[in-house]
This record gives C-alpha cells, sequence and structure tokens, in this order.
C-alpha cells in the first residue's frame, strides 16, 4: 500500500469519528428538552432615556456654525 492510500483511508476514518462525534453531541442537547427565552433584562428604566435624548436636543448641532 503507497503512502497516499494510507492518509486517503486515515482521512476517511478521522472524518467518520468526528460526523458520529457531532451527531451524538446533537442528540445529547436535544435531548435536554425544549428551549427557554432568556429572560428580559429588568434594569432598562426609560426615564434615564427620555433624560439623555432631552440633553442630547439641548446641545448644540457639531456642525452647526454661528450666523454673522
Amino acid at each position: 500500500m503507497d503512502r497516499s492510500k494510507i492518509i486517503a483511508i486515515l482521512t476517511g476514518v478521522v472524518s467518520l469519528i468526528l460526523a458520529i462525534g457531532y451527531l451524538v453531541l446533537v442528540q445529547i442537547l436535544d435531548f435536554r428538552g425544549e428551549m427557554v427565552p432568556a429572560p428580559t433584562d429588568l434594569s432598562y428604566n426609560s426615564a434615564d432615556v427620555e433624560y439623555s435624548v432631552a440633553i442630547v436636543d439641548w446641545l448644540p448641532h457639531p456642525f452647526s456654525f454661528p450666523t454673522l
């Protein structure tokens, strides 16, 4: 058997091992049950956003030039 055939067979074996390992991993992860969505962020405060928008509206535009 020449070297290229051995490398081809070895590559096929490694590919099969990876494929079977992937399928086993997917089955294990799927077996855990239904996915639960992440909790919503309760630290969001709409008053902070309104205050920061009011400050930004008060500031002059960076590209506005004074008129003569």
